[in-house]
């Protein structure tokens, strides 16, 4: 056991894609409270690139692991976990920093308490696909904003993993989703997941399309991981009384604060991370279940958009920062 190694994905640098190393390490043991994921697939989140290049909300301590979410089989466990964890198929939830763990290698070392059973008919691929985009849309659109049939929707960079797991989120909760995507090219694909409109920004007056869409009333919730200058547009576009969810930070400028349209219209801003579902354990216990059963139902399908080898762990986040892709980008370990 003691001469045993294993694959891991390091960065010692700050910076792009390239910085990304895959090393030899030995075979690490699980700790208190810990357990051994033999790694079948391995879901990336724009997270880890910001992290990667140093633009995160924790700074990585060089050299650095990587990777929140991952799907395997659990061969090992720490002194005081439960021995029936080994041979479970299982998933991460990202409820743990990755300064102090990361997902990317042929086995991982993750916290118990970040261990989800998925759904049996899942595949691994698939099942690496679920949490991060899923309990992210739940925080926000069911736990926050609670939303219902009556509710007009907007989802901005809706054809990330995120933005579809929230236009099948509205679809299933009755409400009316306006998915943005700055050309054409993405329309029908986001069609097909269920946005019931779907706004090319580039090439259509998005405030035009909202009046036009909500009858001039504008939309109660939106639900932007962007940022930046953009926000005036998005805060023109609420109903009095509206709330802004903000997830994200893809814009390279600074968010202004929309002050007289805020004030206008007694709008709500609201910084939101997956954070405040993940460390309220009885609302993280919701979350899961409500994303379980829907996936279960058939309302709930991860999309897929490509899979790479391990060993491509460099193009696949080039492929991650080229903003191609329509769901989820999986690395099959």
């Amino acid at each position: 056991m003691a001469n045993e190694t294993a694959k891991f994905v390091r960065f010692h640098t700050l910076g792009g894609p390239e910085v990304l190393k895959i090393q030899n390490e030995p075979l690490p043991e699980p700790g208190k409270g810990e357990v051994r994921l033999n790694v079948k697939a391995i879901g990336l989140n724009r997270a880890e690139s910001m992290f990667r290049r140093g633009h995160y909300l924790e700074t990585p301590v060089l050299p650095s692991k990587l990777g929140y979410e991952a799907a395997g089989v659990v061969s090992a466990v720490g002194p005081d976990v439960d021995k029936s964890w080994i041979g479970k198929k299982a998933s991460t939830v990202p409820a743990f920093l990755m300064t102090n763990y990361g997902v990317y290698g042929e086995v991982a070392i993750v916290p118990a308490s970040a261990l989800a059973i998925y759904p049996e008919k899942l595949t691994p691929e698939e099942g690496t696909s679920i949490w991060m985009q899923y309990l992210t849309a739940y925080g926000a659109l069911i736990a926050h904003a609670h939303i219902t049939n009556a509710d007009f929707v907007v989802i901005t960079a809706a054809s990330s993993s995120v933005g579809i797991a929230a236009i099948e989120m509205v679809r299933v909760e009755g409400a009316t989703s306006i998915a943005t995507t700055r050309t054409s090219r993405k329309k029908s694909a986001l069609a097909e997941v269920g946005a019931t409109h779907v706004i090319a920004t580039q090439e259509e007056d998005f405030l035009a399309r909202v009046q036009e869409i909500t009858g001039g009333k504008g939309v109660r919730v939106i639900f932007d991981p962007i940022g930046g200058n953009g926000i005036e547009k998005l805060a023109q576009a609420t109903a009095v009384g509206g709330t802004i969810f903000e997830y994200g930070a893809l814009a390279p400028e600074p968010t202004p604060f929309p002050l007289f349209t805020a004030l206008s219209k007694g709008l709500s801003i609201r910084g939101y991370t997956l954070r405040e579902v993940l460390f309220d354990p009885k609302l993280r216990a919701k979350a899961q279940q409500y994303v379980f059963d829907h996936i279960e139902a058939g309302n709930f399908k991860p999309r897929i958009d490509r899979v790479f080898p391990f060993a491509q762990i460099v193009e696949a986040h080039r492929y991650m920062e080229s903003n191609e892709q329509i769901g989820k980008i999986v690395v099959r370990v």
